[in-house]
């Protein structure tokens, strides 16, 4: 027997025939031709089981298909009677795919799928923009808000959460456009296979659609004969249309300012000596006021907060504004308020802030008679706007000295974001009265956890707040949940306007003028489908002129509006402010 050693193997041992001593690599991957050999092999191996795999595979596409040809754009219509309906382009897309060759076929086909995938993203996009902001999804303008909603769910659930959601809705994406276009495909090469049968079937429901339209049939409360996708197609392209057209008319109409070429001089001479201090508290609109479970608690605060400051000497009128934004996009409600221009997207924004409109915080730097201050703890990066809306100096998230936890997307807890401009500003010696504008966003949504009110003593540089962030209500347990979303926002609400309250109680003077007021309705989820835009307005102050000087307005005694109280359109209130304290027009022409 021969000896066996690492250069020596026996007949049929591991090797080549160029070189026994060598280790085999591992095995080619088959290739396509050899894999479809092979599957038609099992298929003839296994006729049924293939048959069922072919069936199940064709239902799922007609599924996929079809269900994307009758998704609606709202959540509120996701309702089953919706998908027993016969869509028309469907009817369409097989006629034309019987009429011509396989490989046009092919990529027709395959244009339709991916074309309806992308409808369906958009349609998608759509249900999420109303949910949130009450308005379908502008392709044009709105796909800059995507990266607004990746940082919103970054700083409500975490670095962690947000990556994952992102990775996930790209591959979500990806995976709906392939699997449609495969669907469409498959569609395809059924209806040539069987193309006798399915001209017959396709001049079927040809006929029945017409019919159904002609006559108006209904089932289950919804027309038969549907045409969403094409219609869906027109309503984004309509839409496209208009935004395209709005831009030049809202930049001339940008231009048409009553106020524009006021002088200083002449511009609010009723509150000269007053310390004017512009409050927009997030998310507080009607819902707050009018929904069974929110309203109790932030009425009580409201009438509690009124006692207390009729205590203090102050006395308040209340009213309505409809803003010009719903759910979110707090910036456009501040800069129709600001500007008296209805800023109800994103290209007017730009438009108008890289403009000289005159907004009523640069009024009142153009009188020179005021500092003008900004209080922003929303604003963690550069923010040119501050020109725009003429304020001297801001103060950002990262500027009032706070050290203690975050709550969710707001950065600090407004009762501490008060202090802070009270320390800041409010409260120090100065050569002229003070004109400010503060964002408190403590009823930002999610509305977890909601902060606490301490003693205004405790507040250091905001580490008092650990402890009460950490037994605090997380995100994840509220943002799925609208009954849940309901209480944190009515409390989150009541926490904002009782620290303002008790601000101004603590620190507010004889010349202290505060106009409070939301910015925007909260979400549908806590709003419900169909809200209107309304939000609470207030002024409140100790000097009994103040208020004489709106009489006019016949707005609400007290911190809250009656139901039936005026509304305004918020772009409107610039104009009567400036009118009701002294300010003379001298127009400027678009």
């Amino acid at each position: 027997m021969p000896v066996i050693t690492p250069f020596h193997r026996p007949p049929g041992a591991a090797g080549t025939a160029e070189d026994p001593g060598s280790t085999p690599g591992p095995a080619a991957p088959p290739t396509l031709g050899a894999r479809l050999r092979h599957w038609r092999a099992w298929r003839s191996r296994h006729p049924r089981t293939a048959a069922a795999v072919r069936g199940t595979t064709t239902a799922l596409a007609a599924v996929l298909v079809l269900g994307a040809l009758l998704l609606p754009g709202s959540l509120a219509a996701l309702e089953p009677n919706r998908f027993a309906r016969i869509p028309v382009e469907a009817v369409v897309a097989a006629v034309l795919l019987l009429r011509v060759p396989r490989v046009p076929r092919l990529v027709l086909a395959a244009l339709f799928g991916a074309g309806l995938g992308a409808l369906t993203v958009l349609n998608l996009l759509d249900m999420g923009f109303t949910e949130y902001l009450g308005r379908g999804f502008n392709v044009v303008l709105d796909w800059g808000l995507l990266d607004d909603a990746h940082s919103y769910v970054a700083d409500s659930m975490g670095a962690a959460a947000a990556a994952w959601a992102a990775v996930g809705a790209v591959v979500g994406v990806l995976l709906l456009l392939v699997l449609m276009t495969l669907a469409a495909v498959r569609l395809g090469e059924l209806l040539a296979a069987h193309r006798e049968r399915a001209a017959r079937g396709a001049l079927t429901a040809a006929t029945v659609w017409m019919t159904c339209a002609a006559l108006g049939v209904q089932t289950f409360g919804v027309p038969v004969a549907a045409r969403n996708a094409s219609a869906a197609v027109q309503a984004q392209a309509r839409r496209a249309a208009d935004t395209l057209r709005d831009e030049a008319a809202f930049a001339k109409e940008a231009k048409t300012d009553r106020f524009g070429a006021t002088p200083g001089a002449q511009l609010v001479p009723d509150l000269r000596g007053k310390d004017v201090i512009f409050t927009f508290v997030e998310s507080y609109g009607r819902t707050a006021l009018d929904d069974p479970v929110v309203a109790p608690g932030v009425g009580r605060t409201l009438d509690t907060g009124t006692k207390a400051l009729a205590e203090a000497g102050y006395r308040a009128r209340s009213g309505w504004l409809t803003s010009a934004t719903y759910g979110g996009g707090s910036w456009l409600g501040h800069s129709t308020f600001m500007s008296g221009l209805w800023v109800d997207n994103q290209q007017r924004y730009r438009t108008v802030t890289a403009g000289d409109r005159l907004t009523l915080t640069e009024a009142f730097r153009r009188t020179g008679a005021w500092d003008t201050v900004g209080v922003m703890p929303g604003v963690r990066k550069a923010w040119p706007e501050a020109e725009w809306y003429g304020l001297d100096t801001v103060y950002d998230a990262f500027d009032v000295g706070y050290e203690g936890p975050r709550f969710s997307w707001s950065t600090m807890p407004d009762q501490y974001a008060l202090e802070a401009f009270q320390r800041l500003e409010h409260g120090r010696e100065r050569d002229r009265p003070l004109m400010a504008e503060i964002i408190l966003t403590s009823s930002h949504q999610p509305w977890a956890p909601v902060p606490e009110l301490v003693g205004w003593e405790e507040l250091g540089d905001g580490s008092v707040f650990d402890g009460i962030e950490a037994r605090g209500v997380r995100a994840s347990d509220v943002i799925a949940d609208p009954a849940r979303s309901k209480e944190e926002y009515g409390r989150s609400v009541a926490y904002s306007l009782t620290s303002l309250v008790q601000w101004l109680e603590r620190y507010g003077t004889d010349d202290t003028v505060l106009v409070l007021l939301g910015d925007h309705q909260p979400p549908a989820r806590v709003s419900g489908s169909g809200a209107g835009r309304d939000v609470p307005v207030s002024v409140v102050a100790r000097d009994p002129e103040v208020l004489d000087a709106i009489d006019g307005w016949n707005w609400t005694e007290g911190l809250e509006p009656a139901r039936d109280a005026p509304v305004w359109r918020m772009d409107s209130f610039r104009d009567r402010f400036l009118t009701a304290y002294g300010s003379v027009p001298h127009p400027t022409r678009g």
